[in-house]
């Protein structure tokens, strides 16, 4: 079984239809989106309806939440403060339906996929360190979890009670049959590891391998689109600089 894993798409069509485009030369058997279809870009309905078709494997970001009024953004910075009131405007009773029934939470075998955290996900904290990941990989009763949220391309392996850390803009990491994975697989729409290709990943389990890889995409296009929706100039400026 392959999967093709996406998240954090954002509403960026242009990175989404060239992830998308990749993905289809893999030829995966399933397809994973692991939340924050809307939010930053200028895109989100068509974001949500790419994906709908394309899988019912979905589950629902803090972004996608924030646009359906069922998380407080009081948190979020200013920024995404407006690209979330701006995108609870744009959208329809469709898409907002179609938000509101994503779960949090996935799992196919010894594959838990969720946006945040396999621990109360609904919180939507992060994992950037070994301790925080130390955390979870000691709960967890799944041999693989898959993450985004971060917008920043990790794996955390569990051997031991020691934590290993497979960084970089694109990994490739064998599977061993008897450790643990907390895996984040970045950001489509976007990436904040300083580098501004799209992020998606593709899990071979017949292999036993996990790749993150990268493409570039129009990023011109997705930056002009933005500016032109009215929303705040810096989410189309930190495009180009993958931040």
């Amino acid at each position: 079984m392959r999967y093709a894993l996406i998240s954090d798409v954002h509403g960026n069509l242009e990175a989404l239809q060239v992830v998308l485009h990749h993905i289809d030369m893999e030829r995966p058997d399933r397809l994973v989106c692991l939340g924050d279809l809307v939010g930053y870009g200028a895109d989100p309905e068509k974001c949500i309806d790419i994906v709908r078709e394309r899988t019912e494997l979905v589950v629902a970001g803090n972004h996608d939440w924030a646009a359906i009024g069922k998380t407080d953004i009081s948190y979020f910075n200013p920024y995404a403060q407006a690209a979330v009131l701006w995108t609870q405007k744009r959208l329809g009773n469709f898409h907002r339906r179609y938000l509101e029934k994503l779960p949090l939470i996935l799992q196919e075998e010894e594959l838990l996929f969720v946006h945040s955290t396999p621990e109360r996900p609904e919180e939507w904290n992060y994992v950037f360190s070994r301790v925080q990941a130390a955390y979870y990989l000691a709960r967890l009763s799944h041999r693989l979890c898959f993450i985004g949220h971060s917008h920043i391309p990790v794996a955390f392996v569990f051997r031991g009670g020691e934590i290993a850390l497979v960084t970089g803009p694109s990994f490739r990491i064998s599977i061993e049959p008897d450790l643990r994975y907390l895996i984040n697989i970045g950001s489509v729409g976007q990436p904040r590891d300083g580098d501004n290709r799209a992020s998606y990943a593709v899990v071979d389990l017949a292999e036993q391998v996990v790749e993150v890889k990268r493409v570039p995409y129009d990023i011109p296009t997705a930056q002009r689109k933005i500016l032109k929706a009215g929303l705040p100039e810096v989410l189309a400026e930190r495009l180009a600089y993958g931040q």
